[in-house]
């Protein structure tokens, strides 16, 4: 059995889908689109599970919207579960009443029920059930209450689903009249979109005079247009619902109420978040990140010396220990090394998450925002840019607006992502005492310079005024720690299959290039090496940069378009064969290729990384969400520009500075 399941935002949809599925589950994109796709088997049955985006209608206004309602109309599936949040009824169920009108039996899992008590309230699930004409069951997909009893209904395929009239007369007549026309699966959901009006079915219908005769007729009588109508009688009949099934008691003041007065007021808001931020930071790069890097970075070295001693050993050649060890091992390991970092910062954010701060956060700063030309739904994005800015871009999709959506994919890789944290991490480490308030402070800045480029975008190039930003605000809750682990495991995964496929190809190339000349003989000085030659054409783009005509740094930062991590990479593998080293204090060996760095230029260059344009990946997201070569190119030299003009000052500035 082919099964959908479909909610609202925020509704435990995932939590549920994920304990319903377990790991049998697979994870792809919808075709034609890049927003995320999740299907799985139920555990311990042969049903198929689909996993439809978080919406709050079927009408065609975002993509998530016209992907769910294409596919319960093109693909057909045998059961539609809707996950309804039970302590916000009234906002759910407007998508069960469009549901209800398709032709397929439908199960509505109440979520959330164990809140109900807490919230003051009591639904009767019997009442709603014949209220609705389908199958009411309550479940709790966070405390894992009633998950087998809609497993075991689901199984038994006894499913009741009874037509509804939930329109006045007049409309009813008329969804009547309308659909004894059509000659199609689900004639009474193709008959309201008809008198609505909805672009996507007037095309395809046959008798235009039949519906247009019933839209005149309807609008005659009620004075409005027949799609706000039909709206506000879906809103009548939901509030009649509501009025039949829930008793609400005296409300009582919640935790949520209570918190909400301090993360969401407007004086504490900000100070609290840039406290929370520097505090991930201060875990993830300072005391305990740190203390972890060293534990893996002593790992790499045993196995580089222990391989090297295995292959002399076995008498490999001088050239294949060194690719071995100087190449793919010391590339590989420079970004590995931090991944104990970035699972602790994937742990803090997707806490955040989890508890229902992030939207929050989102919410307060709509407002400021707006003053930008963007709005909280640009904010959403930017936080999921700190894992990766491939899925955060094409979450900018949920953005209506076209001027403030191109102006977020522009500005969303200025977010310091998971590959530039090994960049801030390493640089911050060595050359500052305190590596989490730099690292926080580049944070910070970047907030900063997508205010900035926001203003200058939408003054100069997307123009307008953005959106207004409608949120569900879901309750303050103990984070899943089972959702937590699955998260951060994906997301680290993710990380480490990048250094062993892109990055380990990279390391190898690099490898070739600062081993042999043009002539091909290997052992060559680094200086002599192909690489070099390459790196010396363009050291003059980086000298105002670092203040130094050096073709390893200029090499190294092109490396990120391929990869951020791959920045590090380079790096030590390019020190590791001038040097014999391949840690990463010892790439600024005073006496070594990158030794010239002190404070002033290393931040510069970390803000040359955290700025210019993103990793190969990334790019092509923003080419698919602009839908244009020329935009695409236009981002990646407004992003690089902008990089290299803050370094520049920031170099100059610094250096004045230390001069006094």
């Amino acid at each position: 059995m082919k099964i959908a399941l479909i909610g609202n935002q925020n509704s435990g949809k995932t939590s549920l889908f994920n304990l319903l599925t377990g790991s049998n589950q697979k994870i792809g994109n919808w075709p034609g689109v890049t927003v995320e796709k999740k299907s799985g088997y139920i555990k311990k049955t042969e049903h198929e599970l689909i996993d439809l985006p978080g919406i709050y209608s079927l009408s065609p206004y975002t993509n998530e919207e016209k992907i769910s309602r294409n596919f319960l109309l093109e693909e057909k599936p045998d059961l539609i579960i809707n996950i309804i949040d039970a302590t916000s009824i009234e906002r759910s169920l407007y998508l069960t009443t469009q549901l209800m009108e398709l032709d397929c039996k439908i199960i509505v899992a109440l979520n959330m029920c164990d809140l109900l008590e807490k919230k003051g309230l009591t639904i009767n699930e019997e009442v709603l059930s014949k209220q609705l004409g389908v199958d009411v069951l309550k479940i709790s997909a966070l405390k894992k209450k009633g998950i087998n009893e809609l497993v075991d209904f689901i199984n038994k395929e006894n499913f009741t689903k009874k037509s509804k009239q939930i329109y006045e007369p007049t409309i009813e007549e008329a969804i009547t009249e309308v659909s004894k026309n059509l000659k199609t699966d689900n004639k009474r959901f193709i008959s309201v979109k008809l008198l609505e009006q909805d672009e996507d079915f007037a095309n395809k219908n046959l008798n235009n005079a039949k519906v247009s005769k019933n839209i005149k007729k309807i609008e005659e009588k009620y004075s409005l247009d027949t799609e706000q109508i039909i709206a506000s009688q879906r809103y009548n009949f939901v509030e009649k619902v509501k009025k039949a099934c829930v008793i609400e008691s005296p409300k009582k003041q919640t935790i949520t109420d209570k918190l909400d007065k301090v993360f969401l007021n407007k004086w504490l808001a900000i100070p609290i978040f840039v406290g929370i931020m520097a505090l991930i930071y201060y875990l993830s790069v300072g005391i305990v990140g740190t203390y972890t890097v060293d534990l893996v970075d002593a790992g790499v070295t045993w196995v580089s010396d222990n391989v090297s001693t295995l292959l002399t050993n076995w008498g490999a050649s001088d050239w294949a220990i060194s690719l071995m060890c100087d190449g793919m091992i010391a590339g590989m390991g420079a970004v590995l090394t931090f991944v104990p970092q970035l699972i602790i910062l994937f742990i803090c954010i997707s806490l955040l998450e989890t508890t229902g701060y992030m939207s929050r956060i989102s919410f307060f700063f709509d407002k400021i925002f707006k003053k930008f030309g963007l709005s909280g739904k640009s904010l959403i994005p930017f936080i999921l840019g700190a894992g990766c800015s491939v899925p955060a871009i094409m979450t900018t999709r949920t953005i209506e607006d076209e001027n403030e959506k191109k102006a977020t994919i522009m500005l969303t890789p200025f977010i310091p992502c998971s590959a530039k944290l090994p960049i801030i991490a390493l640089f911050a480490t060595y050359f500052f005492a305190h590596s989490w308030l730099v690292t926080a402070s580049l944070y910070l800045l970047s907030i900063v310079i997508i205010i900035i480029s926001a203003i200058l975008l939408r003054k100069f190039i997307y123009k307008g005024k953005s959106n207004t930003f409608i949120s569900e605000l879901p309750e303050y809750k103990l984070p899943s720690f089972r959702y937590v682990a699955r998260d951060v495991f994906e997301k680290s995964w993710s990380f480490i299959k990048r250094a062993g496929t892109v990055i380990l190809m990279c390391s190898i190339i690099i490898w070739l290039l600062v081993s042999f000349d043009w002539t091909f003989t290997y052992g060559v000085d680094v200086n002599d090496s192909i690489l070099a030659d390459i790196g010396n054409c363009l050291a003059w783009i980086f000298y105002p940069v670092v203040g130094e005509y050096n073709w390893a740094v200029t090499v190294s930062a092109i490396q990120g378009l391929v990869a951020k991590e791959q920045v590090i990479s380079s790096m030590a593998v390019i020190a590791g064969l001038a040097e014999e080293v391949t840690e990463g204090a010892l790439i600024f060996s005073s006496t070594g290729i990158f030794g010239f760095f002190n404070p002033v230029s290393a931040y510069a260059f970390m803000v040359f990384n955290l700025f210019s344009a993103p990793c190969f990946g990334a790019i092509g997201a923003m080419h698919r969400e602009f839908g244009s070569a020329k935009k695409t190119w236009f981002a990646v030299l407004f992003q690089t520009g902008m990089a290299w003009v803050l370094a520049v000052i920031i170099n100059l500035v610094g250096s004045l500075i230390m001069l006094l």
